[in-house]
């Protein structure tokens, strides 16, 4: 079974309006033809309307980093599912490690988030990622099981055509440090080897396990080579076009 293959970037708390658009004018113009390839990106909400405007004919899907999962209500400073489809959002991140160890999220909360974003119709890409203490306690399949477990529970196997994995170790995220390829192979390898026990085989084979963790033009080509790595989460690399291009150019469809 093929599984699609993403490049997708996480602007964070990144670009204006106008450089958002600036960047998409500068991409657009130089997205390769004839890949396998599909194209991401979250800008922070208030370039969202006018990305979406002017460059939803493009081939960049553009969506959110992150939403409540309550359709209305008095949640200062949050941002519901409905507003995002009213935009014309194809996905959002949720999960973030930022939103878990800065934000202080659960998985519970992470796991209603998941599926209201489904009953709206939106694309997931769930994070998941160990810190380094917990990668020196030998935690790391134990902290994956239970994020993936929590997080996508009560779902359905049809649910899951509409989920994307992003594996980002809290370690590699921002710091420099990067996985290497034999690490975040065993890291994907896992996380299919539990979606094919929480729902089947089949379940495991389709779903595409993105990388995040520090990703780069010159690390791309080998991580993204790799049998499980099924493309990346891009944070820092994906605020140039130039860069966010080269890592398109050098990624193995």
């Amino acid at each position: 079974m093929s599984r699609k293959k993403i490049i997708a970037g996480n602007w964070k708390m990144h670009m204006t309006i106008e450089q958002a658009q600036q960047f998409f004018h500068e991409l657009s113009s130089k997205l390769p033809t004839g890949r396998q390839l599909e194209y991401f990106i979250a800008p922070p909400f208030t370039a969202l309307y006018p990305l979406l405007k002017e460059f939803k004919n493009t081939k960049i899907m553009i969506g959110a980093q992150n939403m409540h999962n309550e359709d209305k209500g008095a949640f200062t400073g949050e941002i519901s599912p409905p507003m995002l489809t009213d935009l014309g959002v194809h996905f959002v991140i949720l999960g973030h490690s930022e939103r878990r160890h800065v934000f202080n999220e659960s998985d519970s909360f992470i796991h209603k988030k998941v599926l209201a974003a489904l009953q709206h119709k939106l694309k997931v890409i769930l994070c998941i990622g160990e810190t380094e203490q917990q990668r020196e306690n030998n935690e790391t399949k134990k902290v994956l099981s239970k994020q993936l477990t929590e997080g996508l529970k009560d779902l359905s196997n049809g649910d899951m055509d509409h989920i994307i994995i992003a594996y980002e170790p809290v370690w590699a995220i921002g710091t420099g440090k990067t996985a290497t390829p034999e690490i975040a192979e065993s890291a994907h390898k896992f996380v299919r080897d539990e979606l094919e026990k929480l729902f089947s085989s089949g379940v495991a084979q389709q779903v595409s396990i993105l990388y995040g963790g520090s990703v780069k033009p010159d690390n791309i080509a080998e991580l993204s080579a790799q049998e499980n790595i099924d493309g990346a989460l891009i944070g820092g690399a994906s605020l140039k076009a130039d860069s966010y291009l080269e890592i398109i150019q050098h990624a193995k469809d």
